[in-house]
């Protein structure tokens, strides 16, 4: 007979230990994160963008190195939403602050705060819907995506010759749109398809490297088209979903149209 583990019994399992590499993996996240942190409060923006970049590369790597070595446990999910909130919510909050929103005054820092917590309610939403959501969706713009989106922006404004700061009311709406994508409804695809690690035709790979080189040759640009696209397309698969849904009241009128028309066919029989 199964018994409900309590307190007494996870401060146990604590006792014999945690898995080592998947954590460690994690932890590299949040020296990323932190130092996206230091690297703004520093004024060098385009350094602290790339570093939350590299969160998000560690971030992809540690739940797959803990699923292929079989190390996955409760500690370390609790252990990588700590780290997604650091890396992604304030590191990237605390650098559209510092380089883009100081000068709109409240509005500014109310728009990095909302974006702060509504990516900390968009992690504890995933924690409590993770066993009961479709792997290939996300319900919602995932938090990484949302960083990844201002650290591209960032990026970009360097690349095409910016300087400094900038002060755009485009930023500043741009932040209030990643804070509801985020605790909205709208659909993502997670990129968690077993599919994909299968067997593929061979022209798939030929496209894969193809792709690779473009990125490698520009990569502030190609970053930021690639996040764009991601976080567009939650909002479009909503309304390319309504416009398929037949409206009832044409459902009805078909319907009553095709029953006189049966009947219409009986009489003349």
């Amino acid at each position: 007979m199964s018994r409900k583990r309590g307190p007494y019994d996870r401060r146990e399992s604590l006792k014999r230990g945690v898995y080592l590499l998947p954590n460690l993996v994690t932890t590299g996240g949040l020296f990323a994160g932190f130092y996206g942190i230091v690297a703004t409060m520093n004024g060098d923006y385009n350094l602290a963008a790339w570093f939350i970049l590299i969160s998000a590369v560690f971030d992809a790597l540690d739940g797959k190195v803990a699923r292929l070595t079989g190390t996955t446990s409760r500690f370390g999910v609790e252990y990588d939403s700590l780290v997604d909130l650091v890396s992604f919510g304030v590191a990237p909050g605390l650098l559209m602050y510092s380089w883009a929103l100081q000068s709109f005054g409240k509005f500014g820092w109310l728009a990095a705060f909302l974006y702060v917590v509504c990516g900390a309610l968009r992690l504890a939403r995933f924690n409590v819907q993770v066993d009961t959501v479709e792997s290939r969706r996300f319900v919602g713009l995932p938090i990484p995506a949302a960083a990844g989106m201002v650290a591209s922006c960032v990026l970009i404004f360097y690349q095409l010759g910016g300087s400094g700061e900038i002060k755009k009311i485009s930023v500043l709406l741009l932040i209030y749109v990643l804070a509801y994508l985020m605790v909205s409804n709208h659909s993502y695809h997670s990129f968690k398809d077993p599919e994909l690690v299968k067997r593929q035709p061979f022209s798939f790979l030929v496209l894969a490297i193809i792709f690779i080189i473009v990125v490698v040759a520009e990569p502030e640009i190609m970053l930021f088209s690639m996040a764009s696209v991601y976080i567009a397309s939650g909002p479009v698969g909503t309304l390319l979903k309504y416009f398929k849904r037949k409206p009832p009241e044409e459902k009805t009128s078909d319907n009553n149209e095709s029953s006189e028309t049966d009947v219409e066919n009986n009489q003349t029989s």
